[in-house]
Parts: C-alpha cells; sequence; structure tokens
C-alpha cells in the first residue's frame, strides 16, 4: 500500500483511557482488550466519548511499551481508580491513514519511520493510532497513525 504521509500542527486530544504495559509481540491481544476495558469504564461512568485510541508512550529497558488505551472523550471528567483523563500530545507531528486489515498496521509505521529519516526528522517520543469504526470488512478499517516530532530547529547546535 503507499500511503501519504501529512506534516502538521494538531492541538491534544482528550481521552478516557486504562494504563497497559506490553511488548510488541503482545499488542494484538493488549491493545483490544485495553479498548473493551476501557469502554466498559466509560460507559459505567456516562462518559461521552468515541473511536478507540492507543498512545505508545515510551518503551521500557525491558522492551515493555507504556501505553494509554482508550477512547476519544469529547468533555472533561474526574479520573476514577481504574479509568484516566488524559491526552493525545499535540504540536508537529506527522501522519498517515492505514485502510486495511490491523495486522498490517506495521506498514504505516514503517512509511512514517521513511518519510522521517528522508526529511531528517526526530521523533519527539508518543505514538498514536486513532481507530476508525469498526466494519466486518477488514479491508475497509481506518487506523489513523501519528507520530510527534521535535522542534529540529531548536536541536541545531550552534
Amino acid at each position: 500500500m503507499t500511503y501519504a504521509v501529512e506534516n502538521r500542527r494538531i492541538e491534544p486530544q482528550r481521552i478516557a483511557c486504562v494504563h497497559r504495559r506490553a511488548k510488541l509481540d503482545q499488542l494484538t491481544k493488549v491493545v483490544p482488550a485495553a479498548c473493551g476495558d476501557s469502554w466498559n469504564l466509560v460507559k459505567k461512568l456516562g462518559v461521552k466519548a468515541g473511536r478507540n485510541v492507543a498512545v505508545y508512550l515510551d518503551c521500557d529497558v525491558s522492551g515493555e511499551i507504556n501505553m494509554e488505551i482508550g477512547q476519544e472523550a469529547f468533555e472533561p471528567f474526574s479520573s476514577t481508580g481504574d479509568l484516566f483523563y488524559s491526552s493525545t500530545p499535540g504540536g508537529e507531528v506527522i501522519t498517515t491513514a492505514h485502510i486495511g486489515p490491523y495486522d498490517r498496521l506495521g506498514e504505516a509505521h514503517d512509511a512514517l519511520r521513511q518519510w522521517a529519516a528522508d526529511h531528517k526528522r526526530t521523533f519527539a517520543g508518543p505514538n498514536w493510532e486513532i481507530y476508525g469504526h469498526w466494519t466486518d470488512d477488514a479491508n475497509k478499517l481506518r487506523t489513523d497513525v501519528f507520530y510527534l516530532l521535535t522542534d529540529d530547529l531548536q536541536q541545531a547546535e550552534p
């Protein structure tokens, strides 16, 4: 698949989320389960929410990824024991839309990493995915993938 990469500035987006940690090879099980856990809490608490979101914050030395997984939150709310109020990062990003099965999402991430290398840009850390509405046709699933960029001009040495 060919990916159109867009470079733009975005505002943080509110999310209702649960915190999870997992290794890369566990994401296909952990992310959907966490989306379900968060959705159940959102409904129980009456939080107005939208699409599923997974924010990959960082990876520790053991290879575990720290994540915030949940839904878009349409209004602020108070965090509870298991459901947290957070947001996606804001700032300069590169983004692309992946249309197709989730098991091929790595191709979208590869395209964004290649764009950053080609344009000599540096990632600021977090990346995230916003999942479109469910369809039984895996070839029509939409996932928007985002990577936060550093302000490379401030990184240049004098």
